[in-house]
């Protein structure tokens, strides 16, 4: 079973195991942004869990924090919308960019309180810049009326900005190893963003990279 999108020059075929995992970090994403939402109406007790410190960081830029988890959270619905639909719709799709590059702008600014220090700061810096070029990129193939083009480069920008729901589980590893590793999240932290992000990147490269070759065959 696959979902199937037809361009003018590139059709994207989207396997089920892709599509799966598509809808794994959309669920994930989304219930991080709820669980940091509630974390901030209703912030606890400093110590009362293993998360407490992280969530007392946030708290702390809560303004900013909401500047950035909303719009990343309406820009997932819309990556939805956007990439498994049929039609096209102009509004849709303009609000898929705006929200994006808030997304991405906010980021880069929240990375000043980043926990896992400079490793982090670097991993943000890295694969938001890429987001964020990948939706420039897709942008300008619209205008251009290269639907083919922006669709392709859509689909690299959900990709990667969907790394963030990929490092939960991957610090979900590093918590339950801690008891033997001894890493506090200041220290894991960072890797975490470096591993999450690269699988999603290297995932969503090697399927577009995969779809290039199918056309190169039909053709």
């Amino acid at each position: 079973m696959v979902f199937e999108q037809h361009t003018a020059s590139l059709r994207l075929v989207y396997p089920k195991g892709l599509v799966m995992g598509f809808w794994i970090c959309v669920v994930i994403a989304l219930a991080a942004v709820v669980r940091r939402l509630m974390a901030l109406v209703n912030p606890g007790h400093p110590g009362s869990s293993p998360t407490a410190s992280l969530d007392a960081t946030f708290a702390s830029h809560a303004a900013l924090t909401i500047a950035h988890i909303l719009p990343a959270a309406v820009f997932v619905i819309l990556a939805v919308i956007v990439l498994l639909r049929a039609p096209q719709n102009r509004w849709i799709d303009k609000l898929f960019f705006m929200t994006g590059a808030i997304t991405g702008l906010t980021a880069y600014a929240l990375s000043a309180y980043a926990i896992g220090g400079w490793i982090e700061r670097a991993a943000v810096f890295v694969f938001d810049t890429w987001f964020l070029y990948c939706l420039t990129r897709a942008f300008w193939f619209g205008v251009r009326g290269n639907e083919a083009r922006k669709r392709e480069w859509m689909t690299r920008g959900v990709g990667v900005l969907l790394g963030i729901a990929t490092t939960r589980p991957v610090m979900g590893v590093f918590f339950a190893m801690s008891a033997r590793t001894h890493l506090a999240p200041s220290e894991f932290f960072g890797w975490a963003f470096w591993i999450g992000f690269s699988i999603n990147a290297l995932v969503t490269e090697a399927f577009l990279h995969s779809s290039h070759q199918q056309l190169a065959k039909e053709r």
